[in-house]
């Protein structure tokens, strides 16, 4: 793979060039990986600081008065732990409030497995009902393509498929809550994170088996 210098990186990321993207992930996410897993994180956490990070440079190298005044590396790193720093103190704070309202597992154990049926069934009749252009940014995002990547494909710009996908999510996230039977729901906001997590990860199964055929 071609090396390149860190003032290549700085303008390839300029005009948004995605094989710069692709090298930056092969040289440096495994570093950030190792860092990440030494704090008790995992492989999956380590990319999506990864791309904030990559989000948060791109939005500093659109000042054409930003001047880099050390190693990329370097530079990518201190972003990379900063934001992990304050993803462990949003854990604590959530592990915290799950110790101060504890559920047993006698008073979940059936009850939990329907609600969470029913908050999955909620989850996918709500993503029905998101604009298509909207559900069509949610899908590439499940597929892996990063938002400079998803503006190439839909011809948008960047900060529109960034603020479209925070808004597409947000709405996604209050159709759910907004749903008449969520209020039935009597499981954690954990597990009903959890519950959507799987959804979205069907979601992705079934978008690459779609591509396979």
């Amino acid at each position: 793979m071609k090396e390149y210098t860190d003032n290549e990186i700085i303008e390839c990321l300029r005009t948004r060039q995605s094989y710069v993207v692709r090298y930056l992930f092969s040289q440096y996410l495994p570093m950030i990986k190792y860092m990440i897993k030494q704090q008790g994180g995992s492989y999956e956490e380590a990319k999506d600081i990864f791309q904030e990070a990559l989000m948060i440079i791109l939005e500093r190298l659109d000042n054409r008065e930003f001047t880099l005044t050390c190693r990329f590396r370097t530079f990518l790193y201190c972003i990379c732990e900063k934001l992990w720093k304050a993803e462990l103190k949003k854990k604590r704070k959530a592990e915290t409030y799950q110790k101060n309202n504890v559920v047993t597992v006698e008073d979940t154990d059936v009850s939990e497995q329907l609600d969470d049926d029913i908050h999955q069934e909620i989850f996918r009749k709500a993503y029905e009902e998101i604009d298509p252009v909207g559900k069509e940014i949610l899908k590439l995002s499940w597929r892996g393509f990063f938002p400079m990547e998803i503006a190439k494909k839909l011809n948008y710009t960047n900060g529109y498929i960034r603020k479209k996908k925070s808004e597409v999510q947000n709405l996604l996230l209050e159709k759910v809550k907004n749903h008449p039977e969520y209020g039935n729901i009597r499981i954690p906001e954990e597990v009903v994170k959890n519950s959507m997590d799987r959804v979205i990860e069907d979601k992705r199964s079934e978008l690459i088996l779609a591509d396979e055929k």
